[in-house]
């Protein structure tokens, strides 16, 4: 009996030890929840403290907009122009002056290996456009060149004759049609921009001042992801006679691009120029003012042949390191004429890209052309080679500069021999240009 009564004692004494143990962890637990609810109170305070702040930073930032906003559309109405005038705002004009110092020197004809005094001549060219819509189909524009005579192709105008005035010519006045109804499809007529690609911008049978007149069209469309078609086409009125037949010229181009990657691209395609009744004309020359056919060949006071002139090219631009580069090829022959002076050939490439708004940037360029005396109509051809001569041969060579936004120096140099006579005079010529465009 008094073991059992020890046992009951011991139990109850471990039982009052463990339940006082217990009221130990509740107690110590409810403190750290009291804790953790307070901690919990502080942090969604200093929330609604942030989430006020928040709210009001965002609504200084709409009235500062909304301020911004109001001030601005303020600006646009005080300087809006009134409706009279509302036709300004489809007028776009631009234009460029450069300033060239000229010189060219030939060999002495009386002694071959030595060299003429050179001419030096000052030349600026002034060209203002403006450019208009009319609406969403139609565009016009009107170009004004400085010039000092009606040739086709230099609006240089020499600074001579004691101070006197210069003259300013009608350059392009002409209208662009492109209907949205045939996407890639424009026509243009007047006085155009020439509107026939030249592979690498080069001028052996275009002058790149040389304003046609008539109507042509332009078209192309995409092939696939790659591969573009462009077709170009025109008549185009050349002289109008009152003794004889109108010249006229008709022109069909057809050329391929791909593009390989980037900027690297492959083109290759065909001309066909067709002149009509100029054969034993000689109204160009007349209408020029021109003492002589410009190197073709001649016959009873006219040109004599015709000229048919087929014309195959071909580009390709890529990089050469970092350095944009586009190598270029053209290929003519006349077709009818009588004589075996019926080809003309050019090779060249261009090396970096100098752009307006980049300054510091270059790019250099060299072309080699022969040009046989009825290969082209001479006087349409580059004038500053050899005074748009065919019968001739020879290198050019370009540098161009860019000095700031705008403003570019540009050199050209000339190596070339006239082949119309049996001594083959070498000529050479430098040009450097000072050209600022808006």
């Amino acid at each position: 009996m008094r073991q059992m009564t020890l046992v009951v004692a011991a139990m109850l004494l471990i039982l009052s030890q463990t339940s006082a143990a217990k009221a130990d962890e509740i107690g110590e637990l409810r403190d750290l929840i009291q804790k953790q609810n307070e901690q919990l109170g502080q942090l969604q305070k200093r929330l609604d403290e942030l989430e006020a702040k928040q709210n009001q930073q965002s609504r200084e930032v709409e009235k500062k907009v909304e301020e911004k906003v109001a001030a601005t559309v303020k600006d646009q109405q005080a300087t809006a122009l009134p409706d009279s005038l509302k036709w300004l705002e489809k007028i776009k004009i631009s234009g460029d002056l450069r300033y060239r110092q000229d010189h060219k020197d030939q060999e002495d004809s009386s002694r071959p290996g030595r060299w003429e005094n050179g001419v030096y001549r000052h030349r600026p060219r002034a060209r203002l456009m403006f450019d208009a819509i009319v609406n969403d189909e139609w565009d016009v524009g009107i170009r004004i060149a400085s010039g000092s005579d009606r040739s086709p192709i230099s609006t240089n105008q020499d600074l001579e004759d004691g101070f006197s005035k210069k003259e300013i010519w009608l350059d392009q006045a002409f209208f662009n049609w492109h209907p949205e109804s045939a996407e890639g499809l424009n026509v243009v007529g007047g006085k155009i921009k020439n509107p026939f690609y030249k592979a690498g911008k080069n001028q052996l049978i275009w002058d790149g001042d040389l304003n046609p007149e008539g109507i042509a069209a332009q078209y192309s469309r995409p092939l696939n992801d790659t591969d573009r078609f462009f077709f170009n086409g025109g008549g185009l009125w050349v002289d109008e006679s009152d003794t004889a037949a109108d010249i006229s010229l008709w022109v069909a181009q057809a050329y391929w691009k791909r593009t390989i990657g980037n900027s690297d691209h492959v083109l290759a395609g065909a001309t066909y120029y067709d002149y009509g009744n100029i054969e034993s004309s000689a109204d160009l020359k007349s209408t020029w003012g021109s003492s002589n056919f410009f190197g073709n060949t001649t016959a009873a006071g006219g040109y004599k042949d015709d000229f048919n002139i087929v014309e195959l090219f071909g580009e390709y631009g890529f990089k050469c390191g970092a350095l944009p580069t586009t190598l270029f090829a053209s290929w003519v022959r006349n077709i009818v004429a009588t004589t075996s002076e019926d080809t003309g050939w050019l090779v060249g490439a261009k090396f970096n890209k100098a752009k307006d708004d980049d300054p510091g940037s270059w790019e250099f360029g060299y072309d080699y052309r022969e040009t046989d005396a009825d290969a082209v109509v001479g006087g349409f051809n580059e004038s500053d080679f050899l005074d748009a001569q065919t019968n001739s041969k020879g290198h050019r060579f370009v540098y161009r500069y860019q000095l700031a936004r705008n403003l570019y120096w540009m050199m050209t140099y000339f190596l070339l021999e006239d082949t119309r006579t049996a001594s083959d005079l070498d000529y050479r010529r430098f040009l450097g240009d000072l050209v600022w465009k808006f």
